[in-house]
C-alpha cells in the first residue's frame, strides 16, 4: 500500500469480475446509459485481471488525456501485480464475481461524475490442490468521471480506495510458505470457547470483524460499516478505528474494556483512531503483547523459538500492524487462516475480508504481530 496507506490512490484497478450486479443506491440520475457502460467496465476488468489481455480493457479509457491513461495504466499496473503476487505464492485465480452500488451519478453536459462501491470474490487454487477453491473479498470505493465522445462514454479520470499498486518487483517470496501447520493455531484459539470470565472475547471480536468488513464481499451488516461508529475513511483512514471497535465494543465485539485514552463516545478518541497512537496503547496497557516487529520472509520462518513461524503463534482475534518507513501506516484483524494455513485479515478503509495477510505490501514493509491477551 503506497505511503500513508489511507490515501487516496488515483484509480487502482477496480478490481476484476464477473458477473457485475448493480444495486442503485439513490443516485441522482440513475442514467441507464451510463449504468450499462459502468457494468461493462467493471466486467472486462474482472476478465482482464484473469486474462490479462490489454485491449480488453483500453477501449473505455480516454487515452488522449494524461489523466485518462494514467487510470488505464493503473490497471495495468495492479493486474500485473495481484498476479505476480499469486505466481509467487503458488496459488492461480479460479474465479472473480463482484457487485456495484451506485450512489450517485450526476451529468454535467458531456460529463458524468459517479460515486459507487465495489464488492469484489475472489476464488483462487493451490497449485499444487486444485481441488478446493478459497475465496476472499475487497471493497472498495470509486469516484469516476466520464466524458461523452462520439456517443460513447469513457472513463476519463477515476481514483479509489484500493491499495494494490505495489511494485511487482518488490514482492517477497518464501519457500515453504504457507504451511497448514498453521492450522493448528486457529484450532487452539478460538474453539477452545475460552475460560469463563476471560476478559477478551476472541469469537465475538472475529465474528464482529466478518459482520462489519465494509463493502467486501463477504462480508455481513448490508455492506455497511456500524452506524454506532464514526466512519473516518475520509480523515486519514478507519483501519484503527475498525480495530478499536473489534477489540472493545462491548455489545457485539471482543468487550475489552474501554480506559483513559483509549475510548468511544461520540468520537473516537485519539488512541482509537490513530494508527501509532493504538499500537501503543495496546502494547503499554497490558491489553496485547507483540510477538516479533520484521518483514515479511522473517515473520514466516521457522526459528528456535517459533518453529512454525512467528506468525503461525498468533490467534484469531489478534493484531497485525503495518509499518512503513518507521511509522505505524494500517491495522487488519486476523480473523483465521485458509484451508493451506494462510493467514486471512479483515480490515476498513481497503475493506477486506478474509485477505491473505501480505497482500498489497511489499519488502519494505514490517509486520508488527500483536497478541491480544486473554
Amino acid at each position: 500500500m503506497n505511503r500513508k496507506r489511507l490515501n487516496w490512490i488515483m484509480i487502482f484497478l477496480s478490481v476484476l469480475l464477473c458477473p457485475i450486479h448493480i444495486f442503485a443506491a439513490g443516485s441522482e440520475d440513475e442514467s441507464p446509459d451510463i449504468q450499462a457502460f459502468l457494468v461493462q467496465l467493471f466486467n472486462e476488468r474482472t476478465q482482464f485481471l484473469i486474462d490479462q489481455k490489454p485491449e480488453y480493457i483500453d477501449k473505455f479509457y480516454e487515452m488522449k488525456d494524461k489523466l485518462g491513461r494514467y487510470a488505464y495504466e493503473q490497471e495495468l499496473l495492479r493486474s500485473k501485480y495481484i498476479n505476480t503476487w499469486a505466481e509467487k505464492r503458488g496459488i492461480a485465480f479460479s474465479a472473480a464475481e463482484s457487485s456495484i452500488r451506485i450512489h450517485r451519478i450526476k451529468k454535467e453536459g458531456n460529463l458524468a461524475k459517479v460515486s459507487l462501491n465495489q464488492s469484489l470474490q475472489l476464488s483462487y487454487v493451490y497449485k499444487n490442490n486444485k481441488v478446493n477453491p478459497q475465496s476472499f473479498g475487497i471493497g472498495t470505493r470509486h469516484g469516476l468521471t466520464l466524458k461523452k465522445i462520439n456517443g460513447e462514454w469513457l472513463v476519463l479520470r477515476e481514483w479509489y480506495t484500493d491499495p494494490l499498486t505495489e511494485n511487482p518487483k518488490w514482492i517477497p517470496e518464501f519457500k515453504g510458505f504457507p504451511n497448514p501447520t498453521f492450522l493448528k493455531s486457529e484450532t487452539d484459539s478460538v474453539q477452545n470457547g475460552d475460560k469463563i470470565n476471560q476478559r477478551y472475547n476472541r469469537q465475538k471480536a472475529v465474528e464482529y470483524a466478518n459482520k462489519y468488513a465494509g463493502a467486501a464481499w463477504g462480508a455481513g451488516n448490508d455492506h455497511r460499516y456500524n452506524k454506532k461508529y464514526l466512519d473516518y475513511t475520509y480523515k486519514g483512514g478507519d483501519c484503527t478505528n475498525f480495530a478499536s471497535q473489534v477489540i472493545g465494543d462491548k455489545s457485539e465485539g471482543g468487550g475489552l474494556r474501554m480506559r483513559s485514552g483509549w475510548h468511544y463516545s461520540s468520537e473516537g478518541s485519539q488512541s482509537w483512531v490513530r494508527t501509532d497512537s493504538f499500537k501503543n496503547f495496546v502494547l503499554h496497557s497490558g491489553y496485547g503483547k507483540l510477538v516479533a516487529k520484521d518483514y515479511f520472509s522473517d515473520v514466516i520462518k521457522p526459528t528456535e523459538k517459533y518453529p512454525n513461524g512467528a506468525i503461525a503463534s498468533l490467534k484469531p482475534g489478534d493484531l497485525i500492524a503495518y509499518e512503513m518507513n518507521g511509522d505505524v501506516d494500517h491495522f487488519s484483524i486476523l480473523v483465521g487462516f485458509d484451508d493451506h494455513g494462510y493467514p486471512l485479515v479483515n480490515s476498513h478503509t481497503a475493506d477486506r475480508y478474509r485477505v491473505p495477510f501480505d497482500l498489497g505490501w511489499d519488502k519494505n514493509t514490517k509486520y508488527l504481530l500483536i497478541h491480544i491477551n486473554d
